[in-house]
């Protein structure tokens, strides 16, 4: 067993599966029935793993596209394309699917949590984006079938019976509802969308949560074009306690989001940022570990806050998604410095791709670089998608019908993959 992994390393990863139960809405905000069943109808699926992997536990979600975990108590939320369920992890080698909201939904990949103190009590909400499609069982007078960026507020308070909060009326929201971030967990006062494909992002506040509205809109050059994108489009928020990192077609951003309603520039990508190989489709998202350490100049090192973590995702090019040597890619990029007025200098409206100073240190495709588990075309697509980070130095990787992969980021320029975890009938989505 690889001694990397010890302590231990515990990851939650969404998986799509090809075979799925069908959803009912007599199980709407039955956790126990609805997981019950579900399990009766969908049979093991077969994995290929590496020996520093165990599966510890699974509940069977149809089509389960994104996760979140609450800011504070043992939950998780699940949103799927028929339900957004809770899990509870008080114990979370057991999880135990507690309330389900039973809704069609496309497609929310990316949940965001919010939770905040409304007249002495706690207010724990999620946020679901809507892409093409909603229609939820508590809430028919606001059906959208691709009438264009909506978002709707289900209150979670009860971990048995989540419910539609509010919705904000088709046409108000100007960008793509793909993805929603709250800008702070801690209240998620205000949040931004993914970004359309006129560059800009729209700026949210969910001051009153019975009345979400959209006060604002923003270039940024995350949402610009490149070669293969050339509309162009950003896709993902993630806020690290300083900054804002916003990726899409036109690479990575950084934005002050101190003044959350007055976001301003202070870094981006440099060209290779949008250049073929690095970005074949979008940077999809994310994450700088280690924020409060950065020192301009250091020597790039997760440890000093100074790597911007990215997955790419490529399945833009005919035939590239199911080509794991040419599909998204893991990438780490070095952050030299975050001089907003010199950036700014450079790019005073926002609209400029390719001019930041941040630059690629590596990159893998790692399905096909490390040749192990189950890999495509026998299970669909082979991109990066989402990942996440583990403080050792660790990312667990979702690389959809290539299965998750566990990478060793603490020499970004030498990324390694020490574990993988694939199934041959699922995809991962998100890890």
């Amino acid at each position: 067993m690889n001694s990397l992994l010890r302590p231990a390393l515990v990851v939650v990863a969404c998986a799509l599966g090809l075979a799925v139960a069908p959803a009912t809405g007599a199980l709407a905000h039955d956790g126990k029935a609805h997981a019950a069943a579900a399990q009766a109808l969908l049979p093991a699926v077969p994995a290929l793993t590496s020996d520093n992997v165990k599966q510890l536990a699974g509940l069977p979600e149809t089509a389960a596209i994104s996760m979140e975990f609450a800011r504070s108590g043992p939950f998780a939320y699940v949103s799927s394309v028929d339900t957004i369920s809770v899990l509870d992890l008080t114990d979370p080698r057991n999880p135990v699917l507690r309330g389900s909201l039973t809704q069609a939904l496309f497609e929310n990949e990316s949940m965001t949590y919010g939770e905040r103190i409304i007249n002495g009590k706690l207010v724990r909400f999620v946020i679901a984006g809507v892409d093409l499609t909603r229609l939820a069982t508590d809430d028919v007078d606001h059906v959208n079938v691709d009438d264009g960026p909506q978002i709707a507020i289900i209150d979670v308070t009860d971990p048995d019976k989540p419910f539609t909060r509010a919705t904000t009326e088709i046409g108000e929201i100007t960008s793509s509802t793909h993805t929603v971030q709250c800008v702070s967990q801690a209240d998620c006062t205000y949040a931004y969308t993914a970004g359309g494909r006129k560059g800009f992002f729209s700026i949210l506040d969910f001051t009153d949560l019975d009345k979400p509205k959209q006060i604002g809109t923003v270039f940024s050059p995350a949402a610009g074009p490149n070669p293969v994108f050339t509309s162009g489009a950003g896709h993902y928020w993630d806020f690290d306690g300083t900054l804002g990192w916003h990726t899409g077609s036109g690479g990575a951003a950084a934005f002050d989001v101190s003044d959350p309603v007055r976001p301003t520039l202070v870094n981006a990508t440099n060209a290779q940022g949008i250049a073929p190989g690095l970005n074949d489709f979008i940077q999809h998202n994310s994450m700088r570990p280690n924020a409060a350490a950065f020192k301009p100049g250091a020597a790039p090192s997760v440890e000093n806050g100074n790597v911007l973590l990215v997955a790419e995702e490529d399945y833009a090019n005919d035939g590239d998604e199911i080509v794991c040597d040419r599909a998204g890619s893991f990438q780490t990029w070095y952050i030299p410095d975050l001089n907003a007025a010199a950036y700014r200098s450079k790019n005073p409206d926002g609209k400029k791709v390719g001019v930041g100073t941040i630059s690629p240190l590596d990159q893998t495709n790692a399905p096909a670089e490390f040749e192990a588990g189950a890999t495509p075309p026998a299970t669909a697509f082979c991109s990066a998608h989402w990942f996440d980070y583990h403080q050792g130095g660790f990312v667990a990787q979702g690389w959809y019908g290539a299965g998750m992969r566990i990478l060793d980021v603490r020499d970004a320029k030498n990324i390694k993959q020490i574990g993988y975890d694939t199934g041959l009938a699922t995809e991962v989505w998100d890890a």
